[in-house]
């Protein structure tokens, strides 16, 4: 079973050489007591070491089962110790901080086994030595007997084919080794037991063969085999088939040591647990750059986090906006700089003329562009990458939002606001122009328009402002107040509004040019939450302002009764939240103090695009609703010019006249038939049986009466009124006149009016004379939008990088249509904070070098700790090597140490650095006013643990190996 042939072992010391083994040749039996006795330096140990495999022999051959070992690799010797060999040492060599249990396990661990498995088979070897009631004790718990047997248990659990025992009872009282004997000597019966001993009384009367050793040779043999010498290896007389190498190979696999992960954590964790507080403060050592680190970025993040919301407050209010008539300012600066560049090419003994006004007019003509946003529109609806790029894409439009308010005293229109214009401070064209730079999303915080409409994105709201009173909007007639930060609101709004009498303030700038005493009501006025959720508005679409009259539409803005109507006519407003921005908001998304829904201007486009006024505009696009004359166009401009239209002009004046004239009289007529004038002719159409009808039912008694007065009430008669329905306008006289009408006298009213509005109509269209407006401006006048068709795009970004993403689609458009369709676009921001990213990135980069030399020390310092572990657990190592550990176990167990280390430095490090935050912030939020709160992201902490784990499991490499290198022999003796 097995055999030594003439092994010799030799140890190279200094120059000299020493010889432990002189060719040493042995067979013994399978089951059988050896005892080899010898004086201390004979090579008993290194005998027993060497047919253990945890020493090489130099030369010879060791058989086993009549295979020679001569070519076996480590992981052979490995398998062989783990599977054939159990160890028993004179020391025990348990390890300390396993339970009796544990260490008996460990072997098996190593081999594959299952758990159940495992600790069935480690309770029955327990049991065997007498010792199944001691299984969770720790070895220092228990005596030496009962350390050597656990010892013997462990040595037996994996079942091996040969026992060797180094001088078992060399720490034992006689008792107690005498008990140790007994137990080995029943043992034998199965297996081969070699014992080293310096007791010859124990090995005469418990060995069945003694073996003595002098100087590295056998000098007696009690008992050997007839034949000491191993029999040749006859080689198969063919060669094996596929299977047999086969299974031969799943034979190997299945004898190969491999300690698991799991347990190699288990071990190192219970030698860490025996050490807490080294272990605890070898942790906080290696948790310092952990920590060091986490704060940086827990500052960092709250700095980002802080430039995060500038970012998003900051493009919530200026956005990249894209108008339908646009002009690039860059380029027109450029162009400029480089005409008068160019232009400077004259001599400098004369003063020359600067064409500034004309190039800047060139220019100005060649940079404009009409942006085709009705496709863009269309692009963008279509793009699914848009949404999660932008807080809100913003589609305006030119229909006016005209907002009124109702008192005692009349009404007043509230939006677009007239107060600057009242009071002396600038004209209408300069109004219009303030008005449209507010659009701009506040660009130059100069709008003069207290109504604002609000982004689409109740997230941004709700960061940007809390809601002290009411709620949100939540359908389109419904608005919100916006306060600053100290629930105050500018006086300007409060005139605005209504809330403050704005006729105070007319002319009040006028009156100071000159030189008068004025006084401004410069008292603070105080208004309740439920006072502000009162307000009511009331929105008037501007076709509403319009009413026709003699075949065209005339602006009735001007009579107050009409406007009165009108307003109380409009869709009503309430505002039912009140907002005030959040402290830690570096810009607000509303920049005018009340807020409304995109849906209310739909609803405003919708009811402007159904008004009369507006189909008309639209069903008769050559003709000026307001005037009634024709739009000028080039073929109307040819013929003007030309003498013949002059001619045809002058013929087609004098037709009209005959019409007019003839027209005028029929009129009369159907006048004077309504009024009951009897004297009157038969109008054409009318038959006489109709015309004596409709005189008797006016009243033939007081016919002439009732003719006068009808004459007298129609001359000064509002028709246009009467034709609408509204007798609001008409005298008591009119009204009374109105009402003694039959029925079919009010319809050949009504039919007269038409006929002369038509007529009227007609008679302007084909005058010669055009209007001075066109299509285009009247239905801008009317405030006529189509949703499909918006006049400016505001798309706000997430963040920058966002917007670099989003100019990217813009250019991808821009690529794939022709140049006609080309969108120009204003990035206010990116011309304002083009060196943010720049300035980012400088911090990152001082950040990262700063962690990297953080990382570089905690590295060292895991090392050089890891090291130490090393040298501490040297004699675990040799126990480990003995029962079959592999050198890459070895490595695992350490490497699983300097695992938990660095996750127990990563985890107390974070702790400790979310514990630091608090004084942090609290010192930040007392030095300044920059809302930077320091924070360590989740995600942030669960890498920081990560990186603590790889970069100790890489210090840890190191060490690690020269742990797996150590000679296993030495190992054992290291105390």
């Amino acid at each position: 079973m097995l055999s030594l042939k003439d092994i010799k072992k030799d140890y190279v010391v200094g120059d000299s050489t020493v010889s432990a083994l002189k060719g040493v040749s042995i067979d013994f039996r399978e089951n059988e007591f050896v005892s080899i006795l010898g004086p201390s330096g004979c090579g008993k140990t290194t005998l027993l070491n060497i047919i253990g495999g945890l020493d090489r022999y130099t030369s010879g051959d060791l058989n086993i089962n009549g295979k020679s070992t001569k070519d076996f690799k480590d992981r052979d010797w490995d398998s062989y110790r783990n599977h054939s060999i159990g160890f028993v040492f004179q020391s025990y060599n348990l390890i300390p901080h396993q339970t009796v249990l544990s260490n008996v396990e460990l072997a098996l661990t190593l081999s594959g086994v299952s758990k159940s498995e495992r600790r069935e088979r480690a309770v029955k070897a327990l049991e065997q030595v007498g010792l199944g009631d001691q299984l969770h004790k720790k070895p220092n718990q228990m005596s030496g007997g009962q350390m050597q047997r656990v010892a013997i248990a462990r040595a037996l659990v994996n079942e091996p084919d040969i026992l060797l025992a180094d001088e078992p009872t060399g720490a034992l009282d006689t008792e107690t080794s005498v008990q140790i004997m007994e137990l080995l000597k029943s043992i034998s019966k199965d297996k081969l037991i070699i014992m080293v001993t310096h007791n010859p009384e124990l090995a005469m009367k418990y060995s069945s063969r003694i073996i003595k050793l002098l100087d590295g040779k056998v000098i007696d043999d009690s008992d050997p085999l007839d034949k000491n010498v191993v029999e040749p290896i006859k080689k198969p007389e063919k060669e094996p088939t596929k299977a047999d190498k086969k299974a031969a190979k799943k034979e190997r696999k299945k004898l190969k040591t491999s300690m698991s992960f799991l347990t190699a954590l288990s071990l190192s964790r219970n030698n860490l647990m025996t050490k807490k507080a080294r272990t605890l403060l070898t942790s906080f050592a290696g948790s310092i750059g952990i920590i060091g680190i986490a704060l940086i970025l827990s500052i960092s993040n709250g700095v980002q986090l802080y430039i995060d919301q500038v970012q998003s407050d900051t493009l919530s209010s200026y956005p990249l906006q894209i108008t339908k008539t646009t002009a690039s300012i860059g380029e027109i600066m450029n162009t400029m700089a480089k005409n008068h560049e160019d232009s400077a090419n004259h001599d400098k003994d004369k003063v020359y003329s600067q064409n500034a006004m004309g190039e800047m007019i060139n220019t100005l003509m060649e940079e404009t562009k009409v942006n085709n946003l009705e496709k863009f529109k269309k692009y963008l609806d279509d793009n699914s990458d848009l949404k999660d790029l932008t807080s809100d894409v913003q589609y305006t439009y030119a229909t006016t939002l005209n907002v009124f308010t109702e008192s005692d005293s009349g009404v007043m229109q509230v939006n677009p606001s007239t107060l600057l214009e009242d009071m002396g401070y600038m004209s209408s064209t300069q109004m219009e122009a303030m008005s449209m730079s507010g659009s701009m999303g506040g660009m130059m915080g100069m709008g003069t328009d207290v109504w604002s409409e609000m982004i689409d994105n109740e997230e941004l709201i709700d960061k940007q402002y809390d809601v002290i009173a009411g709620r949100l909007p939540e359908k389109y007639n419904e608005v919100v107040l916006v306060v600053d930060k100290n629930n105050e609101i500018n006086d300007y709004v409060l005139y605005s509004l209504g809330l403050l009498d704005p006729s105070s303030l007319n002319g009040i700038v006028r009156r100071a040019m000159a030189g008068e005493d004025i006084s401004v009501d410069s008292e603070q006025h105080v208004y309740t939450y439920d006072e502000l959720l009162d307000l009511k508005f009331k929105v008037v679409p501007t076709p509403d302002f319009y009413k026709k009259k003699d075949g065209v539409w005339e602006d009735m803005t001007g009579d107050e009764s009409y406007m009165k109507k009108a307003v109380a006519n409009g869709t009503e407003i309430s505002v039912v939240g009140i907002l005030r921005p959040d402290e830690d908001a570096s810009s607000a998304s509303i920049s005018g103090a009340i807020g409304y829904r995109h849906d209310l201007m739909t609803y405003l486009i919708d009811e402007v695009d159904n008004s009369e006024i507006v189909k008309e505009q639209i069903a008769n696009p050559d003709i000026d609703v307001f005037t009634g004359l024709k739009f000028k166009t080039d073929e109307s401009v040819a013929d003007t010019d030309s003498s013949s239209g002059t001619v045809s002009d002058s013929t087609a004046d004098t037709e009209s006249k005959a019409d007019k004239t003839a027209d005028s009289s029929d009129t009369d007529k159907k006048a004077g038939l309504v009024a009951g004038d009897s004297s009157m002719e038969i109008p054409e159409g009318m038959t006489e049986e109709q015309y004596k009808a409709l005189m008797e039912q006016s009243g033939a008694s007081d016919t002439g009466e009732l003719a006068d007065m009808g004459m007298n009430a129609m001359g000064s008669m509002d028709m246009s009124a009467i034709q609408g329905g509204d007798m609001s306008s008409l005298t008591e006289t009119q009204k009374k006149y109105i009402a003694s009408l039959s029925d079919e006298q009010m319809e050949l009213m009504k039919q007269m009016l038409k006929e002369q509005s038509d007529t009227n109509a007609d008679q302007l269209a084909n005058s010669g004379k055009y209007s001075t407006s066109n299509y285009d401006n009247n239905m801008k006048t009317l405030g006529y939008s189509v949703v499909e068709d918006p006049d400016s795009i505001n798309i706000y970004p997430v963040d920058f990088a966002s917007k670099e993403k989003i100019i990217d689609i813009i250019d991808d458009y821009n690529d794939s249509v022709g140049e006609e369709d080309k969108i120009e676009y204003t990035d206010y921001v990116g011309l304002m904070m083009s060196s943010i990213t720049s300035i980012i990135n400088a911090i990152s980069y001082v950040l990262i070098a700063f962690v990297a030399i953080s990382l570089v020390v905690s590295s060292i310092m895991i090392g050089i700790i890891t090291y130490i572990s090393v040298l501490e657990r040297t004699k675990e190592i040799g126990i480990l090597r003995s029962i079959g550990a592999s050198k890459r176990d070895i490595s695992r167990v350490f490497n699983a140490e300097t695992v938990i280390v660095g996750f127990v430095a990563g985890a107390l490090g974070i702790i400790i650095s979310y514990l630091l935050t608090i004084p942090i912030n609290m010192i930040i939020a007392h030095l300044t006013d920059v809302p930077i709160r320091a924070s360590i992201p989740v995600s942030a902490a669960v890498i920081l643990i990560a990186i603590s784990v790889c970069l100790t499991l890489i210090a840890g490499l190191f060490p690690s190996r020269v742990a797996a290198k150590k000679d296993p022999v030495i190992a054992l003796r290291t105390e």
